[in-house]
């Protein structure tokens, strides 16, 4: 069985544990024994004063990009500081009467995820106020298999936002606790923070190997096979196709109602990728209550599977199969109201929609080189846990 940070955590007889705590926190994080972590610490004796929660607030049912106000915590009675409203980071007056921030927030392994920068804020606010930033590991879901990373890399001059602040892999392969380790060097912000790792996990283990069910982590990301093909499917957002949102298989089918999927999958296939034709009828965002005509990736092994790599295939070949019907979208969000320049948000690459005008060999060998990313691996290596 695996241990979260938090169940290593819950084992151990802190003696800080009586000092004053900030808990940034969803509902998703929970013990391996699926026990929210809020509760499970309060139970034991851990004097939490107040929670901040990230985006889609702490119940995790808040929608994609909305604003999340404060708010007080049904279960635990706890006062709720959002930092996916107004402001991303805790301020001054959030931090000044408590000791310690624990932080325990499941993560996906993919850059343009939230939950990972709401820990970078959390980390620079640690160390402009001098507060110690405790973070209990959680595994990858995705494993962390250096050599399935996948690009692209991130423009910070051009590409820089919530959802990709920094210059990391779209499909990074290591933990948060790594990644903050990570940043807290690179970017100079010497915050004085603790690990507390995982037990029980290796690198090459997926979700689905970890004894337990899959806790969805957000309300479109609710299975281990959302958070697979998520970091591919995710650019779907940029586009008038509909990434299943509203539907038991969002970001695991994409379609559209003027869709021909028979010649898309057609198409994939002659690339080698194994699909299927699907239909499904949305309740909320792209194409509300319309029936879909889509596609479904067919992952046969987890361990080779590209969901980058798939993704990108597919709106170029969408493109160019009905270049009359698709068009690339703007996507408004609380952290970027106008929803412009998506694409090169989520891809981390200036101008990307122009990559999709290039004939498809082009097309292919160019993000083979995007996502090939070998200087990864040396790059994180010294702050590697596991």
């Amino acid at each position: 069985m695996i241990l979260f940070g938090i169940d290593v955590l819950l084992k151990n007889n802190y003696s800080w544990k009586k000092q004053r705590i900030a808990l940034v926190t969803n509902h998703a994080a929970t013990t391996n024994q699926l026990e929210p972590s809020r509760k499970a610490l309060l139970n034991e004796g851990f004097n939490i004063i107040k929670l901040f929660s990230p985006e889609h607030g702490l119940d995790i049912k808040g929608a994609d990009g909305v604003q999340m106000k404060d708010g007080k915590d049904d279960l635990t009675q706890l006062p709720i500081i959002s930092l996916y409203n107004k402001k991303l980071q805790p301020d001054e007056n959030d931090l000044n009467d408590i000791d310690i921030v624990l932080f325990d927030i499941p993560d996906i392994g993919c850059r343009y995820y939230t939950y990972l920068w709401t820990m970078t804020h959390v980390l620079q606010a640690c160390g402009k106020h001098n507060k110690k930033l405790i973070i209990l590991d959680r595994p990858n879901p995705l494993s962390g298999n250096l050599n399935l990373t996948e690009g692209t890399m991130l423009d910070e001059v051009n590409c820089s936002s919530f959802i990709g602040r920094w210059n990391i892999p779209l499909r990074h392969s290591c933990t948060l606790g790594e990644l903050a380790l990570y940043f807290n060097q690179q970017k100079n912000i010497h915050a004085n923070i603790e690990i507390i790792q995982c037990e029980g996990w290796n690198r090459n283990m997926f979700q689905t190997d970890w004894g337990m069910p899959f806790v969805p982590t957000s309300p479109a990301i609710k299975n281990f096979t959302a958070a697979l093909l998520y970091p591919g499917l995710g650019l779907l957002e940029a586009t008038n196709i509909s990434e299943g949102r509203g539907t038991l298989k969002s970001f695991t089918v994409a379609g559209a109602v003027w869709m021909n999927n028979n010649l898309l999958v057609e198409n994939l296939q002659k690339l080698g990728i194994h699909c299927k034709t699907v239909q499904f009828i949305p309740t909320e965002s792209k194409y509300a209550n319309e029936l879909c005509m889509g596609v479904e990736f067919c992952v046969d092994d987890v361990s080779t599977f590209q969901s980058v790599k798939n993704g990108l295939l597919l709106i170029k070949l969408v493109k160019d199969i009905q270049e009359n019907k698709f068009h690339w979208n703007p996507y408004p969000t609380n952290v970027n109201p106008s929803g412009k320049n998506h694409l090169d948000k989520l891809l981390g690459v200036f101008e990307s929609e122009k990559l999709f005008d290039l004939s498809l060999t082009h097309f292919i060998q160019k993000i083979n080189e995007l996502i090939n990313v070998t200087s990864w691996p040396t790059a994180i290596k010294n702050y590697l846990l596991y």
